[in-house]
């Protein structure tokens, strides 16, 4: 009796995929099928929905100035405190009148403020996590820079690299370029980094457990925005910090103005050509191996390996793809923004939770899991032990 293997069964299963999504494809293209959905009750939802979502990918980059816009003027703090309306908002903000009213409809229209009484307007359900967490607003201004390198999508994808991001993270493209960077240069995407981390920060100490571990080496530790909060945390903890000399001057900086020195040390070096500091029994990544190319990541993963005991653990954390192998799912819109965003900040790139997970197999993890987390937009967390030495 003949069994079929399991790669002429997926490929059997990726047929009949295919053909399902030929026949919807004609489906969809049908005028007399449009027409019929429109004029049905039942299925006119579907199609009012499909069209919106056509239009707002042609108008995204519109929403995204309309949000740049207001987060230049400030407007979201401005709101905080009380509405206000079109007359007071133009005063403070110094933009005319009739300019400013399109802006601000547009803001209402997306969700981002809200009409109140006597003409004014407040923060709407969009607006009041921007008034709150300053680091989106960075991020809203950062992402700035590849608006500019896409203007002319074809001409990025060839020159890929070579624009404005690619400036802002020299060490993302150029493996000797951060350690040549001026001290102001570490600083600038340090401060960014910090800012912009708040939310992963917070999905890492709510989602694992950190009471089995005395010691923790965060590699690529930055401004030590993540150690930092993790020492406030977890009081029982050392840290280690391991980054480029000038990184960890912040980190020193940051760790001291919270009264958090005595349990912070120092590890200065490049991850690409220094070996790990051993002595920790948790090695954290935290939005690190996306910035790097296969080959890279694959070394650090094996130096944190042969760093830690036997028994330690590696916790990786950052935004990660969605699976869609053999088409049997689908990636989410916020593939989308990291593929391009690692595009042009260098040679990273965005990869699904199992092609990490193979990357630490490989290193020598075992035990590799995912660890359930609230909101995997912000992070994924991948968590590998290392049970024995490899021969």
């Amino acid at each position: 009796m003949n069994v079929p293997s399991l790669s002429h069964t997926l490929l059997n299963v990726s047929t009949w995929h295919d053909q399902l999504l030929q026949w919807l494809e004609r489906l969809y293209a049908s005028p007399r099928l449009y027409q019929w959905s429109l004029s049905n009750p039942l299925t006119r939802w579907i199609t009012k929905r499909r069209t919106q979502k056509i239009f707002d990918l042609m108008s995204g980059f519109v929403y995204s100035q309309v949000l740049l816009g207001c987060v230049r003027l400030d407007l979201f703090k401005l709101l905080h405190h009380k509405p206000l309306d079109l007359q007071q908002l133009s005063l403070q903000t110094q933009v005319p009148e009739p300019a400013l009213q399109r802006l601000l409809l547009s803001a209402v229209s997306l969700g981002l403020l809200e009409h109140r009484s006597h003409q004014r307007f407040g923060l709407g359900p969009l607006g009041v996590p921007l008034a709150m967490h300053s680091g989106i607003g960075a991020m809203v201004e950062h992402n700035h820079l590849l608006y500019q390198d896409m203007q002319d999508p074809l001409a990025f994808l060839n020159n890929a690299w070579q624009g404005s991001m690619a400036d802002y993270w020299p060490y993302a493209h150029d493996a000797q370029a951060a350690e040549r960077a001026a001290q102001d240069k570490f600083s600038q995407y340090s401060d960014l980094m910090a800012s912009s981390q708040e939310f992963v920060v917070q999905e890492i100490l709510t989602s694992y457990y950190f009471e089995e571990h005395r010691c923790v080496l965060d590699v690529g530790a930055g401004k030590g925005r993540f150690a930092s909060e993790l020492a406030l945390y977890a009081k029982h903890l050392q840290l280690k910090l391991f980054d480029l000399p000038p990184v960890l001057e912040l980190a020193k900086a940051n760790f001291q103005s919270k009264g958090l020195l005595e349990r912070l040390s120092l590890c200065p070096g490049n991850f690409l050509h220094d070996p790990l500091p051993t002595g920790a029994d948790l090695v954290t990544l935290v939005r690190v191996a996306h910035d790097h190319p296969d080959e890279v990541v694959q070394q650090l993963l094996q130096k944190i390996y042969d760093a830690l005991p036997v028994g330690g653990a590696l916790l990786l954390a950052e935004p990660m793809a969605q699976n869609h192998s053999h088409g049997l799912g689908g990636a989410t819109q916020t593939d989308a923004y990291f593929h391009f965003y690692l595009l042009a900040m260098g040679a990273g790139r965005l990869r699904t939770p199992q092609e990490l997970m193979r990357m630490m197999s490989v290193a020598g993890f075992g035990s590799i899991e995912q660890v359930p987390n609230p909101m995997p937009i912000h992070a994924q967390i991948l968590l590998g032990r290392k049970h024995k030495c490899l021969p």
